[in-house]
C-alpha cells in the first residue's frame, strides 16, 4: 500500500506560476527558458527543452536589440519592456503548463523555493547584463577613437568635439566662425559644443547647466543663435540641441 502511495507522487520540482512573474522579471527571457525548461524535465518532455531555450535565446537578442534601436527621442518607462515579456511569458505558462503544474502540486509533488527561484534570476540578469555592458564599452571606446577636439579662442578656449567620419574638418570651423561672429564664442566663458552632421542639418549639442529648459530668459540667447546661425550658414539647417552633463541627456531641443 506505502509503494503504491510512493509511486503516485511525482518525482522532481517544479517552477509555479508566481516564480515565473518574478524570476523573469528579475532576470529577462533567458530564466523563462530555464524555468520552462526544468518544469519539462520534470514533466517527462526532455524533447521540449532544446526547443524552449533556443526560442528564449532569439528572444532575448531581439528584445536587447530593439532596445538599442530605440531613438533617443523616444521616451519608454524603464519597467515597460521588461513587464511586457514577463506577462507573455506567464501567459504562456497558463497555456502550456499551468494544468501539469497544478496536478504535479495536487499529487503532492514539490516545488522550488523562492530562495532558488531570486538565485536564478539574478544569475539570468548577470549573464544578460555582461555581453551587454561589453558591447556597450567597445562602441563607446571606438566611439570615443573617432572623436577630434578642437580649440578656437587665444585666451579662452573654446571646444568643439566632432568625428572627422562625419563632418569635415573645414566644416567645423566654419561653424567656429559663426560662433564667433554671433558672439557665443566669446572672451568670458568657454563653451563646449560636439557638433554632428546628418544629412543636410548640422546639429548642436551645446553643454548648458541643469534647470534652464525651463527658464524662457536663459533659452533666449540660445533660441537667437539658432537664427544667426541660420543666417549665417543658409546652405544648411541648424539644430541646437542643449544637454546637460553628458550628450545623450539631451534637455531642450531648438529647431
Amino acid at each position: 500500500m506505502t509503494d503504491t502511495i510512493d509511486r503516485q507522487i511525482p518525482n522532481g520540482k517544479i517552477f509555479k506560476d508566481k516564480a515565473f512573474w518574478v524570476g523573469i522579471f528579475l532576470g529577462g527571457p533567458l530564466v523563462a527558458g530555464y524555468l520552462f525548461s526544468e518544469n519539462f524535465k520534470t514533466f517527462g518532455q526532455p524533447d521540449k527543452v532544446k526547443p524552449t531555450w533556443i526560442i528564449s535565446i532569439i528572444v532575448t537578442i531581439l528584445i536587447f536589440g530593439f532596445a538599442f534601436l530605440i531613438p533617443e527621442n523616444i521616451n519608454i518607462p524603464n519597467q515597460l519592456i521588461p513587464i511586457t515579456y514577463t506577462a507573455i511569458a506567464y501567459g504562456l505558462f497558463h497555456k502550456i503548463q499551468s494544468e501539469r503544474a497544478t496536478q504535479h502540486i495536487n499529487s503532492g509533488g514539490l516545488i522550488h523555493s523562492w530562495g532558488k527561484v531570486i538565485v536564478v534570476g539574478l544569475i539570468g540578469l548577470l549573464i544578460t547584463l555582461l555581453p551587454i555592458l561589453a558591447i556597450a564599452y567597445t562602441y563607446d571606446t571606438v566611439e570615443k577613437a573617432n572623436i577630434t577636439t578642437k580649440t578656437y579662442g587665444a585666451t579662452v578656449k573654446h571646444e568643439i568635439d566632432f568625428d572627422k567620419n562625419n563632418i569635415t574638418e573645414k566644416e567645423v570651423d566654419l561653424i567656429a566662425d559663426g560662433f564667433i561672429e554671433t558672439g557665443f564664442f566669446d572672451l568670458s566663458v568657454a563653451k563646449y559644443v560636439y557638433v554632428v552632421k546628418n544629412e543636410n542639418k548640422y546639429e548642436l549639442y551645446i553643454s548648458v547647466i541643469e534647470g534652464i529648459e525651463n527658464d524662457q530668459v536663459a533659452l533666449q540667447p540660445f533660441i537667437e543663435l539658432r537664427s544667426q546661425m541660420d543666417d549665417y550658414i543658409p546652405t544648411m539647417k541648424v539644430e541646437i540641441k542643449l544637454v546637460v552633463d553628458y550628450v545623450d541627456n539631451v534637455v531642450k531641443i531648438l529647431k
